[in-house]
């Protein structure tokens, strides 16, 4: 029995490190999260229209070491990868989620894999802050920003 209850603590213990805050109404969170996965096959797809159609209008990128970029266009066709090149994969892992009213952000972290054309594949992680706001029923990325996190 002792042991038993030393698996469960160490478990729950484990759950914790990996916990994830959510706040706000439920069915917004669950759009957010289905968002933020269709982003990520519409990237890995190659569809630079939809992802584009991920963010509002007014939406803006805040790629490192650039300008701001601004508009919904702009920043899907950002995302463009170079002729010969595949993104494999491409996950988001939020760990918390904050919806106020119209307004929403999320904050965590991505990863993924990128093939060259010589079939190499670079993987790349990182963490991120998007700002998302409510149009028309649907949640749409206003901001977004990103880094880098070393391997």
């Amino acid at each position: 029995m002792k042991k038993i209850f030393t698996i469960l603590v160490i478990v729950l213990m484990a759950s914790g490190l990996y916990a994830q805050n959510y706040s706000g109404k439920q069915k917004d969170i669950d759009i957010i999260l289905k968002n933020t996965k269709s982003f990520s096959a519409y990237y890995m797809a190659g569809d630079y229209e939809k992802l584009s159609g991920c963010y509002t209008e007014d939406g803006k990128i805040f790629p490192g070491g650039q300008d701001i970029i601004e508009g919904d266009e702009k920043a899907g066709n950002y995302f463009r990868v170079p002729e010969g090149y595949k993104v494999l994969k491409h996950k988001v892992t939020p760990q918390e989620i904050s919806v106020v009213k119209k307004t929403a952000y999320d904050y965590g972290y991505y990863e993924g894999e990128t093939q060259r054309p010589d079939g190499t594949i670079s993987t790349w992680k990182g963490k991120y802050v998007i700002v998302w706001k409510k149009v028309n029923g649907d949640w749409k990325i206003y901001l977004d920003i990103w880094n880098r996190v070393d391997d």
